[in-house]
């Protein structure tokens, strides 16, 4: 049965053209090396014994390198006589289950036969005390048993709050080894007293749990790794505010300032906690104000979920049209439970369901209020982490003629 008019389905679409957006080029060259000369620090590696139990706390984030990364550090701690496991540190995702989150970290490589240290992802967590608003502060028990604890993690922009702290080693104390209960817990709290609450449980966490340093990461534009330095405890809080600057400084952008129709081929977990970026979309069921400059977008189409995302396709409620594929693949319970747990239960919300992308376009133009059809401005990018090349319908090339920074590709 056919949901739009004959009239509709036949309407032309644009040509399409492909479109390069540059950024900023910098990278690391060498992470392996830059990791191995930050663990041997005298201040980091001064804080590491033989013998001495280390959780090494990894979390469901899709990072470069991150098995590299991973890996080095394990190697590394053993080198020093240390004896490393991993502890999975991802709040509710993966179901905020045990098995889920095992499944989260074999995605990324991360499993005892790779590494060899054991993977704990047991999600018992123990109660270290409340913040000055009576919000209670868990942490993981398999990591406060540890002699020490090394989270490792991005630094970059979140998606539902923004402050001095945002997403990096801070927010994985404090919401990833919080496991769900934490996670619940610490989500009570206003979007936009986020920070500050995070900042003070953090401060309660490094206070009372033995946190040795943390690996912080940060990316570029093309989702390169940029930076990996490693952060001491005593310092953390504090430097973690001027990483979060740089990270946000390295962020891509989407640089059509106009869109009627925004195709994304994918959202994913492992590109990003909210599936998508909203700092880069400028669409969020929780952030009022956006940091970077972001497009005004009249509706948005999704095709697929990320294979690492494993049905959790939280991010979904903000587009107004998915296709059948997106819809079959939706692991409700996994997206409820993390919803949930953030209280932006808006996000899994289910949009209106079509056949295929032709499709799913047709109903956007239909459902459209004020647009010219036949300068219809479209754009299709792959998702929120890959933005070097696009696509855009021909309306639009005068915008990409227009700016230095944009240029078609044959």
């Amino acid at each position: 049965m056919s949901i739009l008019l004959e009239e509709d389905m036949n309407i032309k679409l644009p040509k399409m053209y492909k479109v390069k957006q540059s950024f900023d080029t910098k990278k690391l060259l060498n992470v392996e090396k830059t990791l191995i000369d930050e663990i041997h620090k005298d201040v980091i590696k001064d804080k590491i014994y033989p013998g001495q139990k280390i959780a090494v706390a990894v979390g469901s984030r899709g990072i470069k390198n991150l098995f590299l990364i991973v890996k080095t550090v394990v190697r590394e701690l053993k080198s020093l006589g240390a004896c490393p496991y991993i502890v999975s540190a991802m709040g509710s995702h993966g179901n905020g289950s045990e098995e889920g989150q095992k499944e989260v970290l074999k995605s990324y490589g991360i499993t005892k036969e790779n590494l060899g240290v054991e993977v704990v992802t047991i999600v018992d967590v123990v109660k270290l005390s409340q913040t000055s608003k009576g919000l209670d502060v868990y942490f993981d028990k398999s990591a406060y048993n540890a002699d020490l604890v090394i989270p490792i993690n991005r630094i970059k922009l979140h998606t539902d709050f923004v402050g001095d702290l945002q997403s990096g080693l801070c927010k994985m104390l404090v919401i990833g080894l919080g496991n769900q209960i934490g996670c619940s817990s610490i989500h009570e709290e206003d979007p936009d007293e986020f920070a500050k609450i995070l900042e003070e449980a953090a401060n309660i966490i490094i206070d009372k749990a033995t946190i040795g340093f943390g690996v912080a990461i940060l990316e570029n534009a093309y989702d390169e790794t940029l930076m990996i330095e490693t952060v001491p405890s005593e310092t953390m809080v504090s430097r973690e505010k001027e990483l979060i600057k740089i990270a946000r400084d390295n962020m891509p952008t989407l640089m059509i300032p106009d869109i009627d129709i925004l195709v994304v081929e994918e959202i994913g977990k492992n590109i990003s906690g909210a599936g998508y970026d909203p700092n880069i979309l400028g669409k969020s069921s929780v952030l009022k104000t956006f940091i970077l400059d972001v497009p005004k977008i009249k509706r948005m189409i999704l095709l697929d979920i990320t294979n690492e995302s494993h049905g959790n396709a939280i991010g979904v409620g903000m587009f107004d049209i998915i296709t059948r594929n997106v819809y079959e693949k939706l692991d409700l319970e996994s997206m409820y439970a993390n919803a949930i747990a953030c209280k932006c239960i808006e996000d899994v919300r289910i949009p209106l369901v079509s056949s295929n992308e032709d499709e799913a376009i047709k109903i956007a133009i239909k459902v459209c209020r004020g647009i010219n059809k036949k300068k219809l401005k479209i754009v299709k990018i792959k998702n929120t982490l890959s933005l070097e090349y696009i696509y855009v319908s021909e309306s639009l090339i005068d915008i990409v003629d227009s700016n230095k920074r944009l240029s078609l590709v044959d």
